[in-house]
């Protein structure tokens, strides 16, 4: 008998507000695209801080400047992926970060098809990750441990 897989993801995510602007990437998710912050999985050996920087690059085209660690998010439990159970640990780890060149572009051939800005009050109304809220609440509350208890 088979056990459950055990599957660990790491990622980074950036939060960058521009003139009451949210960058958001749209993700090719496995039911629909949803929006989600740009940011994605380490590469094997990777700094976060590291891979934050280049998954912005490659989403949004843009350069981005780290300015400070807001928290990382951890989601742990049960998920079926293509018919195998599996038991899904993901770290999203957040960043605050800010734009320091490059253009607007979109990734070809990734797991995400566009990029754009969002006014902060039209955020709630997109069809979007949870992530996404989860990092603006950190932003909002600064929590001195880098994780919010009770989010839902």
């Amino acid at each position: 008998m088979t056990g459950i897989i055990r599957n660990l993801r790491v990622a980074a995510y950036a939060v960058i507000i521009e003139d009451g602007r949210l960058l958001l990437s749209r993700w090719l998710g496995p039911d629909r695209p949803m929006w989600i912050l740009p940011g994605g999985g380490l590469d094997h050996g990777e700094d976060p801080y590291d891979a934050v920087v280049r998954e912005v690059f490659e989403e949004t085209g843009y350069r981005a400047e780290v300015d400070r660690l807001l928290g990382i998010q951890n989601v742990h439990g049960p998920m079926v992926r293509d018919g195998v159970e599996m038991d899904y640990h993901r770290l999203r780890i957040m960043y605050e970060a800010h734009v320091v060149g490059g253009e607007l572009t979109f990734e070809v051939g990734g797991s995400t098809d566009q990029a754009a800005w969002f006014p902060l009050e039209e955020v709630p109304a997109l069809d979007h990750v949870e992530s996404v809220d989860y990092a603006l609440e950190l932003l909002r509350v600064l929590p001195k441990d880098g994780r919010i208890e009770s989010f839902t």
